[in-house]
């Protein structure tokens, strides 16, 4: 499986000692992944992880790097297992169109963080966890439920519109009894500030809620930040900057009517009137203004100023 990232100076990654996306599938058993390389997913994850990082931002009141995990695809009893009895938080959220559901899993020590600061705490957690959520643990959850929907849904959006919601009433501090077979779609996102140590979410799909979505799941993609060569990069500026554009300087735009220009013969004069200074243009765009006269001998025009360049104008 081919992984992607949203960054790759992102040395604090949590190893992940699972079996990949690929499956061998066992005599009698099911095959877990149907959808072969989960590539386009991957991308996805890392769209999800750059969006996702202003919601932790705004929460936390820190800058954060982000990234993502290799995804992997296993049943639900082995994920649970995987993950202990630890105090975590079990969001749901509704996948329209459609009934499936996805999960958002938070560790309970990045939940008590988030709530610290939120309430204008360092965000630190206590040593010792509880062994459940207060009431405003179990609210700053579902707030980030909130929070996370649109992110989600935008980074989705480049291969299937899917609308994502936080179900209402969840007992979010209990795992969902899924069916310990259930294929579950496990994708991991990090988050770090400075050298903290980092905090990670889980993001669990259902392989048969995806199954609508096969054909553009299992669609060849390339990743959008692809590295640039500098030789490359700097044959095309000097290539660019070598391209000639034309300057010129308008003196006067007189106005004629119809009927005047049909009857100009040789000869005439056309009167033009302009002031001490006249604009200059490159191409079809205004450079500035300057002042009209003479340089060693030959006519010339002094720049007086010089409008900004916008990135609408280079377009």
């Amino acid at each position: 499986m081919v992984n992607a990232s949203s960054e790759t100076d992102a040395p604090d990654r949590r190893e992940r000692l699972r079996a990949g996306a690929e499956h061998a599938p066992a005599l009698g058993s099911a095959r877990l992944n149907p959808f072969g390389d989960l590539v386009t997913l991957q991308h996805l994850t890392a769209r999800a992880a750059r969006s996702l990082k202003s919601v932790f931002e705004g929460v936390l009141r820190r800058d954060l790097r982000s990234w993502a995990e290799p995804l992997v695809v296993q049943r639900w009893a082995d994920y649970r297992t995987e993950r202990g009895e630890g105090l975590s938080a079990w969001q749901p959220l509704a996948m329209s169109p459609g009934k499936a559901q996805a999960l958002l899993v938070l560790e309970g020590r990045s939940v008590l963080e988030m709530l610290d600061a939120f309430f204008g705490g360092d965000g630190e957690a206590p040593s010792m966890l509880p062994d459940e959520f207060t009431p405003a643990a179990q609210s700053m959850v579902g707030r980030i439920g909130h929070a996370v929907a649109d992110p989600l849904a935008a980074a989705w959006e480049p291969v299937s519109r899917i609308e994502f919601a936080p179900v209402a009433g969840a007992a979010i501090a209990t795992a969902p009894d899924l069916g310990g077979d259930t294929a579950m779609v496990v994708t991991r996102l990090g988050f770090a500030a400075g050298d903290a140590a980092p905090f990670y979410i889980d993001l669990l799909y259902p392989v048969a809620g995806l199954k609508p979505h096969a054909p553009q799941l299992t669609a060849k993609v390339q990743a959008q930040d692809c590295a640039v060569e500098p030789e490359w990069r700097n044959g095309l500026t000097r290539a660019v900057m070598a391209v000639s554009l034309p300057v010129r300087s308008v003196l006067a735009e007189p106005q004629l009517r119809l009927g005047q220009l049909l009857e100009l013969k040789v000869g005439d004069v056309i009167p033009i009137e302009f002031g001490p200074e006249v604009p200059v243009m490159v191409a079809a765009r205004r450079l500035g203004t300057g002042q009209v006269g003479t340089s060693n001998g030959r006519a010339a025009v002094r720049l007086t100023s010089i409008e900004p360049i916008s990135q609408e104008d280079l377009a």
